[in-house]
């Protein structure tokens, strides 16, 4: 239970370790920052769950991952300005007692997400 995330790198088939992330907490057009990490070796946040079942609540949550700083890091040669900077993400927790896993797949071109488990 509570709240997780996961990134896998797609253009070198790998997790997405080094890349940086923030947390934040919504409520309309405001967000509130809750938390940076960066990914570690397995592309998770190293502290484990973002929120556990304990603290995750009903409500409306952003991670933005920064997808062009970790590409330019590994070496990755982009175009400027290049297609995609920081992928937000703006996901809705409805149920308190379940678990939100909210992995991304991304490449310096494209993205994509899903509600996991």
């Amino acid at each position: 239970m509570g709240l997780s995330t996961h990134v896998l790198d797609t253009m070198h088939g790998c997790p997405a370790a080094g890349m940086q992330v923030a947390l934040y907490t919504t409520q309309g057009d405001q967000a509130t920052w809750v938390k940076s990490f960066t990914l570690n070796h397995d592309g998770r946040n190293p502290d484990g769950m973002l929120y556990d079942h304990a603290s995750l609540r009903k409500g409306t949550y952003r991670l933005v991952f920064d997808v062009a700083g970790y590409f330019k890091a590994k070496g990755v040669e982009l175009p400027e300005p290049n297609f995609l900077n920081k992928v937000s993400l703006d996901f809705g927790v409805a149920h308190e007692d379940q678990h939100y896993h909210v992995p991304l797949l991304a490449s310096p071109w494209s993205y994509s997400t899903y509600r996991g488990s």
